[in-house]
């Protein structure tokens, strides 16, 4: 299914939009047998891993992933059925959550515009999901925004390219930090945006950025989960210190505590196609002048490819990096105190 209706700008969906979603949704995902999904056991997942998670829950971070990366979803393509159903487990974990609202509603659409090489004929609706956390003052002073996509390339030449690195676990993972934040409030108020349309051009992260839905001039920090589940070596990098080197120390700071191997790095002009500044959804905030932590693996044999599965994921990895970004998004918070106290 292709939504043909364009939205003009950026705007809440409304009620009956939103029914009439649901109920594609409910047939959409019987139709393709993913309630199986929905009811795996997390002991599945909990014997996928070793490591014994201290903040996210990762059993059902592999679960969600898996739920995504699944043929039934098609590859997520922006405009796609599957797109919308993955889109309806991820607002399913926000709703259980509780996450706050902006104008009633987490959902966002936008008209996506066809690229050359995306397999859209004609425009198409994108949708991004946005809630937030309240910190101690809410609706003022610095936030943070912490961003996943959650499309991927959908079918290419009757191949399902699944997606499942790129980048079912990053929303998984922003999932997985929003139920730790949603349980232990931060100091600063954190808006979690699953952006859609990243694969053609970061178009969810644009028109978040242009919408007016957020107060840009409140951001302090755009925090990208962009591929983190898939490395043998046990390395994820951050991107974003080089650019922005008052973000280094508290990196530094961060690389001794965490249960991977954090490297700084890839965020240098002179590296070329190695430099990812602009590689993902962060550089629509870094293209504004706001500072970006981008978390990725270095890229594997799945990238852009339809071996990108869930079976091919660096289980007990991609757990620890869950943690890794919980304890990257409260760093950040603390950080957001320090900084307030220097300006004063």
């Amino acid at each position: 299914m292709v939504i043909t209706e364009i939205m003009i700008g950026f705007a809440p969906m409304t009620r009956m939009r939103a029914f009439i979603l649901a109920e594609v949704l409910f047939i959409v995902m019987i139709v393709a047998g993913v309630f199986f999904y929905m009811n795996r056991d997390d002991d599945v997942a909990d014997r996928l891993t070793e490591y014994r998670a201290m903040y996210v829950d990762g059993p059902a971070m592999l679960n969600l992933t898996e739920t995504l990366s699944s043929d039934a979803l098609e590859g997520r393509a922006a405009g796609s059925s599957g797109n919308a159903a993955a889109r309806g487990f991820i607002l399913k974990r926000f709703e259980t959550m509780e996450l706050r609202r902006f104008h009633g509603t987490y959902e966002y659409a936008f008209p996506v515009l066809p690229g050359p090489m995306d397999g859209l004929s004609e425009p198409a609706d994108g949708v991004n999901i946005v809630g937030w956390i309240a910190g101690e003052t809410p609706g003022r002073g610095p936030m943070l925004v912490v961003t996943a996509h959650y499309d991927h390339l959908g079918i290419v030449d009757g191949e399902i390219y699944n997606g499942a690195d790129d980048n079912a676990s990053g929303v998984a993972a922003l999932v997985g930090v929003a139920e730790y934040f949603e349980r232990n409030p931060p100091k600063h108020d954190i808006v979690f945006a699953a952006l859609d349309a990243e694969e053609i051009g970061y178009q969810g992260a644009k028109a978040l950025v242009e919408s007016g839905l957020i107060d840009l001039g409140r951001v302090a920090l755009n925090m990208n989960f962009d591929m983190v589940g898939r490395s043998d070596a046990g390395v994820l990098y951050v991107a974003g210190t080089t650019p922005y080197p008052q973000l280094k120390p508290m990196i530094d700071d961060l690389a001794t505590q965490v249960p991977v191997t954090l490297l700084t790095g890839h965020d240098s002009p002179e590296l070329g196609q190695d430099d990812w500044t602009n590689q993902s959804d962060h550089a629509v905030f870094h293209e504004i002048g706001i500072p970006f932590l981008y978390f990725g693996v270095e890229d594997h044999p799945g990238y852009h490819a339809p071996s990108d599965d869930y079976g091919d994921l660096t289980h007990d990895f991609f757990v620890r990096a869950g943690d890794t970004l919980v304890m990257a998004v409260k760093a950040a918070d603390a950080w957001l105190i320090s900084s307030k106290r220097q300006e004063n």
